[in-house]
């Protein structure tokens, strides 16, 4: 076991209606001048806004608004929210919707408050030393963003995505009312499920240390939202299965599980980003795709960990070699990605990659990790490469 640092500042406030308390927690943390950032017209459609702006209005809150955060956000937006920010004396920012216009509102916060070009943070150049306090209304739950230190953006030009993370980003608040995820297509919450498991898996697959509490809360929270996923597969309107899954997706990237051992793996997301900045394709989905190459390619190199998962996590029977229990477990999480609809190949995500497109991604990659990454395996180029062709 290593030693570790779990902070976790983010106030929740979890159940129904919540929305409603959101002038109340804006003042609490400061907030007098507020962006209201978001994706597309759904939080306007579902009514949410009008709650919101009501909420706010009541309170005396000065806001303005700015839509279009799109799936993979796009950076340009984030310079036209920096942009506005700094025009208006926006002290405070509230997002409301999911990943994207979360990490969109990180990315703007640091903007708003370091000098210089914030691509450099994201290009790993500098690190940010401040960033405007953000809060949260959660609509799709899937990214963990609402409680986790991290924000992925994509430049337009080269069409790069890139990760940051910084403790300055977390959220102050996170509203989460599972009602608000209803209205989702059964699409986006499969992807948002495939996403908060990765979140888990990608800390537990990890030759570096391990705490048997950890191990079992994460093992626990997989089978929680696999459970939760299939009941949402034929009953999305089922209320707790929506609070199962929501209160997962925090617990899954705000450090918990991965608490005792070396950080994680994270190579599946890495060759993930890729793909979302070449194709656009949903996050999720595009984990889905990529991670039955990726744990076939890695899974001797980490045996003992595939086979607790096989078991643990899969309810594989412990019979047979660990090779054949770990092949057994990583053959039951692809049934279990096609039980809800996700693909388990880049076909199946409707990726016609040629295989210089495979050789972009990789070079791409593996300049992003600064040349090779990995706990479950150490991944370079090479290896990149021969993931994203056995993905094909």
């Amino acid at each position: 076991m290593f030693g570790f640092k779990y902070y976790t500042p983010t106030k929740v406030v979890f159940g129904k209606e919540t929305e409603l308390k959101v002038g109340e927690l804006i003042k609490e943390f400061g907030g007098k001048k507020v962006l209201i950032h978001y994706g597309g017209g759904s939080v306007i459609r579902s009514g949410l806004m009008d709650r919101v702006t009501g909420v706010l209005d009541k309170e005396g809150i000065e806001y303005i608004k700015l839509g279009g955060a799109v799936p993979n956000p796009h950076l340009s937006l984030v310079y036209e929210g920096i942009e506005l920010c700094k025009k208006e004396g926006i002290d405070f920012i509230l997002a409301v919707g999911g990943g994207s216009a979360i990490d969109s509102a990180k990315a703007i916060g640091y903007g708003v408050t370091n000098e210089g070009d914030v691509w450099d943070f994201y290009d790993y150049k500098r690190v940010a030393e401040a960033c405007l306090p953000i809060g949260v209304i959660l609509t799709i739950a899937a990214t963990g963003s609402e409680m986790s230190d991290s924000s992925v953006i994509t430049k337009e030009e080269g069409l790069v995505k890139r990760g940051y993370s910084s403790d300055y980003g977390r959220a102050k608040f996170a509203i989460m009312n599972p009602e608000l995820t209803m209205t989702l297509p059964d699409y986006q919450t499969a992807c948002g499920c495939t996403d908060i498991m990765m979140h888990t898996m990608e800390r537990y697959f990890t030759n570096g240390g391990n705490m048997e509490i950890t191990d079992s809360m994460a093992e626990g929270l997989l089978r929680t939202v696999k459970a939760n996923a299939l009941i949402l597969n034929k009953d999305p309107k089922n209320y707790d299965a929506r609070a199962e899954v929501m209160w997962a997706g925090s617990l899954a990237h705000n450090g918990l599980t991965g608490c005792g051992n070396d950080g994680g793996d994270w190579m599946t997301h890495k060759l993930e980003h890729e793909l979302g900045g070449l194709y656009d394709v949903a996050h999720g989905a595009g984990l889905a795709a990529i991670w039955g190459s990726w744990a076939r390619y890695v899974y001797r190199n980490c045996l003992h960990r595939f086979k607790r998962f096989a078991i643990n996590v899969m309810g594989v029977e412990e019979a047979g070699t660990d090779e054949e229990i770990a092949l057994k477990g990583i053959e039951a999480m692809e049934d279990f990605y096609r039980s809800i609809n996700m693909p388990t190949n880049l076909r199946e995500l409707g990726v016609k990659a040629t295989d210089e497109d495979l050789k972009e991604m990789a070079h791409k990659c593996a300049v992003g990790v600064g040349g090779e990454m990995g706990s479950a395996r150490v991944l370079n180029e090479e290896d990149m490469l021969a993931i994203f062709r056995a993905s094909m």
